[in-house]
């Protein structure tokens, strides 16, 4: 069974809306992308990646919706604070916590509360917790 709960409207801690990734490109395709940049189509290396990627998100963007709706997925940032946690402790919910893009657990949630509430977490994006909090939930993390 799924937990489901709501989050509170109060203050989250601010974001960052981009995570930094490391590519390796082979010497060719590497000079064309310089080309590129030098003859004005793109300003940067950066600007072609991106451009890349949301060219090709965009052609499989079906295939995309289809999977988050079969597989239950929440769609963008979801933050679950210590309130959220001891709502779903005292309710008796263990959370199954299904995100394409981003998760947060707020700095101020115990160990302790993690494992009480937290039955299992996939991500598919980015999963921003403490590492005390990542290293008790490793097994839980799918």
């Amino acid at each position: 069974m799924r937990g489901e709960l709501m989050t509170t409207n109060e203050a989250k801690p601010k974001l960052v809306d981009s995570e930094k990734i490391t590519i390796n490109l082979g010497m060719i395709d590497l000079g064309q992308i310089d080309l590129l940049v030098s003859e004005g189509f793109y300003s940067n290396r950066t600007d072609l990646i991106r451009t890349a990627i949301r060219n090709q998100l965009n052609t499989h963007a079906d295939v995309v919706r289809q999977t988050v709706a079969r597989r239950s997925l929440v769609l963008g940032m979801h933050h679950y604070s210590r309130a959220d946690l001891e709502a779903a402790q005292q309710a008796g919910i263990r959370l199954q916590i299904q995100v394409l893009g981003m998760a947060s657990i707020a700095s101020d949630v115990t160990v302790e509360l993690a494992l009480a509430t937290i039955e299992s977490i996939s991500v598919l994006g980015a999963l921003h917790a403490s590492s005390a909090i990542k290293a008790a939930l490793a097994e839980r993390i799918l």
